[in-house]
């Protein structure tokens, strides 16, 4: 709210007249410590009060860029816009000179072109001295006319843009305002009449008579004479001056396009660069992910193939270990069949004697089982054996 514009306010070469500071500046002043103590509620009334304790101009200062109290007041007045009445007399204001320079800075940024020249132009005149705090925060020394001329011929002040304003001859050719006429041509005037009023009696030598060269007792038509050749002497130096000026605001015009086109080509430069960088850069981002695809491709790989020699070098232990274990339970099956045998068995002769005792139970089993040769069945089977060719049965 408290940086809002005045509801009431209208709006300034078709803007918010707060949008005629920069809005890196404004921000600036809206964060500054002495606007938001000095200047929160402050009306047209209240603010000549803070513009008389002035002591300084300037835009902002430091590294961080601080906004001076000049500037603080000239954003104020932007945000409440006060009478034009109002900025008049603080322009008229010749006690106070930082409350005249601050009125003619906010009519310079809010005024019509008739109303700064008209209103700004007498200022010339004032030649006190004035501070004015530098971007490093140091104070350098100037006056008042100077400045005045600075928001006349200058298109940035106090780090704000002035907004564009005529040439004074145009407006003079259109008949908007009047030829400057200087507050010295009548001192100038006063010394030449008296001038001639002290310039001695000439002679006239064929004559031998005096020549009244007096100027105070020439004849009217002399002196009609005189004034008219005075008068387009002045239209030959104004003319001369005029002249001046226009050359003067051509050259101005004539840089100010050159800087306009190195402005530019500068940009263009910049912009070929930032797309090179940006080219550059999305390059290297591809280079990258395609190495970053290449070392994941072969860590994949070299996983894949550490994980097949795990399982093979598991699978071959696995079947050592299995080995292993046969072998063992082989002995251990051997070691019991040994130890089960009967100790009454065992003599001296006991592990000779038992394989012939088997050997012997099994023959007498053989003898037992044998087939009778005499038995008919067996005949007849070995007439049919014998019919093809086969061994006999025993």
């Amino acid at each position: 709210m408290a940086n809002r514009t005045d509801p009431l306010a209208k709006s300034i070469h078709g803007t918010n007249p707060q949008n005629l500071v920069e809005k890196i500046v404004r921000s600036k002043i809206y964060q500054s410590t002495y606007w938001k103590e000095q200047c929160f509620g402050l009306t047209a009334e209240t603010l000549v009060d803070k513009a008389m304790e002035l002591d300084h101009t300037g835009g902002t200062y430091g590294g961080n860029r601080k906004p001076t109290p000049f500037l603080c007041l000239a954003l104020k007045m932007l945000q409440i816009q006060p009478d034009k009445d109002i900025v008049v007399e603080f322009i008229k204001n010749e006690d106070y000179k930082y409350v005249r320079v601050l009125g003619a800075f906010y009519l310079r940024l809010t005024g019509t072109v008739a109303d700064v020249y008209q209103y700004l132009e007498p200022l010339y005149n004032d030649y006190r001295k004035i501070r004015h705090k530098l971007s490093d925060g140091k104070f350098t020394l100037t006056h008042v006319d100077e400045f005045i001329d600075e928001l006349l011929t200058k298109d940035y002040s106090c780090d704000t843009a002035l907004p564009r304003i005529q040439k004074r001859w145009v407006l003079e050719a259109s008949g908007t305002l009047e030829p400057r006429r200087s507050a010295l041509e009548d001192d100038f005037e006063e010394e030449e009449e008296d001038k001639e009023e002290e310039q001695p009696m000439e002679i006239d030598e064929p004559n031998g008579r005096e020549k009244d060269s007096y100027r105070g007792r020439s004849s009217p038509r002399e002196r009609d004479r005189e004034r008219d050749r005075d008068r387009d002497r002045e239209r030959k130096h104004e003319r001369h001056h005029r002249d001046r000026d226009y050359d003067r605001d051509r050259d101005y015009d004539r840089d100010y396009g050159r800087g306009r086109e190195r402005d530019r080509d500068r940009d263009r430069e910049r912009d070929r660069n930032r797309d090179r960088d940006r080219d550059r850069h999305r390059m290297r981002e591809d280079d990258y992910s395609r190495d970053r695809d290449r070392d994941r491709d072969r860590d994949g790989r070299e996983r894949e193939r550490r994980d097949r020699d795990r399982g093979r070098h598991r699978s071959r232990s696995r079947s050592r270990d299995r080995r292993e274990r046969d072998r063992e339970d082989g002995e251990y099956r051997r070691r019991r069949g040994r130890g089960s045998a009967s100790p009454r068995g065992r003599g001296e002769d006991g592990p000779r004697e038992e394989p012939k005792r088997k050997k012997e139970k099994k023959e007498k089993k053989g003898e037992g089982n044998a087939p009778d040769p005499n038995d008919p069945e067996i005949i007849e089977m070995n007439k049919l054996r014998a019919s093809l060719g086969l061994k006999p049965l025993k």
